[in-house]
């Protein structure tokens, strides 16, 4: 089974929908791929056109931030599996474990452990304040997550109730009921930030295939190097359907439902590269 084909139209199809994406949250991004195959040319900021909030955090209407998320989460999934599959037969050799040195111990936080007061000196507290200026300037890397998000099992008594449905209790003639807060509004502004870093974060991972099926092959690599009595996650996907899928099957056949999206049958087509990887890794 060669799924080169496959992968590739795949591909070009999540590039559409993540120009789509890109529109929908007002980020500078080209609506196609460029001459070298790169979706991601002309894009300077990745939140560059996002509207900033009081404290200078991106943000966007809270109906905008969810119908990109509802389209999101399968794209990653969809990325994912493509990703498993063009890594099926690839040989990494992984580079000799680095020798780590101890940390050397914080003498000042042990003894703030203490209730012990530490004053500093003023040429102390100016290179750590530089420090912590340096790494809050420093470019963060966007790397798409290879595993899938495990479902959150959390019992009922745990759910939590929004404080405009809460419960009032009221003591006639003792108490004067309470004003509840108003529900959430659709146009109130949310941080975007996470939106942004995941949005860049696809859209490089759908750049270099190549580069992240590589990536996914040393992560194998170094599973299968570790002892076999330590408990570890092994399948990078969720058993079930895949997060944020509608469809449990690709069939070109079947008349397509209303509420089925581009995005769900790209999914249920990627879904079953992935598994046949997994399941016949070896090409030879």
């Amino acid at each position: 089974m060669d799924g080169r084909a496959a992968i590739s139209a795949n591909i070009e199809a999540l590039r559409r929908i993540m120009s789509g994406l890109f529109a929908m949250a007002g980020l500078a991004r080209l609506s196609s791929p460029g001459e070298d195959g790169s979706a991601l040319q002309g894009q300077a900021e990745p939140l560059a056109e996002i509207d900033e909030g009081s404290d200078g955090r991106p943000t966007l209407p809270r109906h905008l931030r969810l119908a990109i998320l509802r389209l999101l989460r399968p794209a990653e999934s969809a990325a994912r599996r493509l990703i498993i599959a063009a890594a099926r037969g690839l040989v990494v050799t992984l580079p000799p474990p680095r020798k780590t040195s101890p940390k050397p111990v914080d003498e000042t936080r042990l003894l703030r452990c203490f209730g012990i007061a530490v004053v500093l000196a003023a040429d102390d507290v100016f290179h750590a304040g530089r420090q912590a200026a340096t790494a809050a300037a420093r470019p963060r890397s966007h790397t798409l997550p290879l595993f899938d998000p495990l479902r959150r099992f959390t019992p009922s008594s745990m759910r939590h109730v929004p404080a405009h449905a809460a419960p009032r209790i009221l003591f006639p003639g003792l108490a004067e009921p309470h004003r509840l807060p108003p529900p959430p509004s659709p146009d109130d502004p949310v941080d975007a930030s996470r939106l942004g870093h995941r949005l860049a974060a696809l859209a490089a991972a759908l750049d270099d295939l190549p580069g992240q099926a590589r990536r996914f092959a040393r992560l194998r690599a170094r599973q299968r190097e570790v002892a076999s009595g330590r408990h570890q996650r092994t399948s990078p996907l969720r058993p079930g359907r895949p997060p944020g899928g509608r469809l449990s099957r690709f069939d070109p056949s079947e008349t397509r439902r209303v509420n089925i999206r581009d995005i769900d049958e790209v999914l249920a087509h990627a879904h079953p590269l992935a598994l046949y990887a997994l399941q016949y890794p070896d090409t030879s």
